[in-house]
């Protein structure tokens, strides 16, 4: 007998209910005899048709709770029981007889490696052998997106393909090494051209090696791992940040924990400030990202020449410095910052007969307890920093003085798909997640239509959006073309989940602007690592 109908019926009915409780909402809790019932409908189904696992699991979570007990489930809790048993029917639904390698990428500090082709077949067979080492591979089939990408992320490794639309593998080879002159990433180009000439134009526009097509993976993978090795001794050996020439932030963790041990034997306070450039993505969107690290190197060249010798000056990542300064006071501190801010603000900056000036917003917070450690020293200036930024940019705050619980920055992550299963897995796994700088608020919907409707997309703070590729009424390409049209469009980071090894869909996505893509069906640890990476290199 085929039971594999009356499978689909089961996973049909565990969806509907998770529906109704999860989602529809009809009533804030659920009753303890609903729950009960329910267990032991998907226990006794369960076993029938050979599901082991889920019969299993159904009758561990029966003997947690008593039948007669009057209680009442709120709906967060009552997800949070029922998590594994709904992940488990996932994998029966979808993963079983299925090979779905999974990759440790555990990690968000493992390499990020940014692939650039327009053949989505080669694209989606060097992303996978690559990934298939734990790797995290961003792929891209337009330069332009690319180039946006390139300078969001900061890749670890560049792998860029000469024959590419609109504008030739060197011509982004030689736009990337132009802007990076200061920065080492290393750099590969993939061509099915190898003659001299071609090579000969791939090292001059500063390419670090160069791989022939038809590409052999297993050597691919191993050149690709000797660069990021190189990538991981450079980064190891330098302290001083190549563009700024200012300490960079590995020096930084270094030097500040040594002052906390320091502190810890001569009681001698000291302080330490985040400082962030203000508006600095309208400086890039306006004036280009040469422009733009033109605006950071003065930056960090004015606080090292406005600062005493005693004071360390960092590179804490993207427009944002840190400054550490030695038996001193957050109120000390603070008006030292003050007096510089004046300064920089009178600076006038000059591109293509316009003139321009930046200002910047600064936290700051003084080492005076001996339980403090470096993370709790960094987050609270941190969170200074963003009530100098909510009490309107160009301050400086104390953490001394304001409420230590500043609120973070927010991040609405909306997760879009027609399988009620797949909400409910990813909102619970999304909702897991911490990250020092972003509160993630999580919403979910089950077609793009219900999305736009509900007004997301104009809710304030940076949007995370997973986003089904097949779904009815709106489907996911659908919500990509009118997100590309929308105003708000630079303020999404979007991960596409496609059908398995779909080429027209993964195509399509990356075309419309998906920044990342993942196949159906996935691997529910593999999908909360790589978004817990993406927005990790978001903050």
């Amino acid at each position: 007998m085929n039971l594999e109908k009356y499978k689909q019926l089961l996973f049909q009915k565990m969806k509907e209910q998770m529906k109704v409780w999860f989602e529809d909402k009809q009533e804030e809790t659920v009753s303890n005899e609903d729950v009960y019932r329910f267990l032991h409908s998907i226990k006794g189904t369960s076993g029938t048709l050979h599901l082991v696992g889920l019969h299993q699991l159904s009758d561990e979570l029966m003997n947690q709770i008593e039948e007669k007990d009057e209680k009442n489930w709120s709906i967060l809790e009552l997800r949070n029981f029922l998590y594994d048993l709904i992940t488990l029917s996932y994998e029966y639904e979808h993963l079983h007889n299925i090979d779905v390698p999974f990759t440790d990428m555990k990690n968000e500090d493992s390499p990020l490696i940014q692939l650039i082709d327009d053949d989505v077949s080669m694209l989606i067979l060097l992303k996978d052998a690559l990934e298939a080492k734990g790797w995290m591979v961003m792929a891209n089939t337009e330069p332009l997106k690319a180039i946006e990408q390139y300078f969001d992320m900061h890749p670890d490794c560049l792998i860029i393909d000469v024959n590419l639309p609109t504008k030739s593998g060197f011509q982004l080879l030689e736009d990337i090494q132009n802007h990076n002159k200061k920065q080492f990433i290393p750099k590969m180009m993939i061509s099915i051209r190898d003659d001299r000439e071609t090579r000969l134009n791939a090292y001059i526009k500063g390419a670090d090696d160069f791989i022939e097509k038809p590409i052999d993976i297993e050597e691919f993978v191993i050149r690709v791992e000797r660069q990021l090795d190189r990538k991981a001794i450079f980064d190891q050996s330098v302290l001083m940040d190549e563009l700024t020439q200012v300490y960079n932030r590995r020096f930084m963790d270094d030097l500040l924990q040594r002052n906390l041990t320091d502190f810890n034997r001569t009681k001698t306070p000291f302080a330490v400030a985040i400082l962030d450039l203000d508006h600095f993505k309208k400086v890039n969107d306006t004036y280009g990202h040469l422009v733009g690290d033109k605006v950071l190197a003065e930056f960090a060249q004015f606080l090292k020449n406005h600062t005493r010798s005693s004071d360390t000056v960092f590179r804490y990542g993207g427009e944002e410095f840190v400054v550490l300064f030695p038996r001193t006071s957050d109120v000390e501190a603070k008006d030292t910052l003050s007096r510089l801010l004046e300064k920089f603000a009178e600076i006038e900056f000059e591109e293509n007969h316009q003139t321009f000036s930046v200002t910047f917003s600064g936290g700051v917070f003084m080492v005076q307890e001996p339980e403090t450690t470096r993370s709790a020293a960094l987050k609270a200036a941190d969170q200074a920093l963003y009530q100098a930024k909510e009490n309107g940019r160009a301050r400086i705050e104390s953490a001394n003085i304001i409420p230590i619980t500043a609120p973070m920055k927010r991040l609405n992550v909306s997760i879009i798909d027609d399988d009620p299963i797949i909400r409910t897995m990813l909102v619970k796994m999304v909702e897991s997640m911490e990250f020092d700088r972003y509160e993630l608020d999580a919403k979910t919907f089950e077609d793009g239509l219900k999305f736009f409707e509900s007004g997301r997309t104009d809710e304030i703070g940076e949007h995370f959006l997973i986003l089904d590729g097949i779904m009815p009424v709106m489907d996911g390409t659908e919500v990509l073309q009118r997100l590309k049209q929308s105003k708000n469009a630079s303020r999404f980071q979007i991960v596409m989940l496609t059908g398995r090894k779909s080429e027209y869909d993964i195509a399509r996505a990356l075309k419309l602007g998906a920044d990342d893509y993942v196949t159906k069906p996935f691997s529910i640890k593999e999908l909360q690592a790589r978004i817990q990476r993406l927005i990790q290199r978001m903050s």
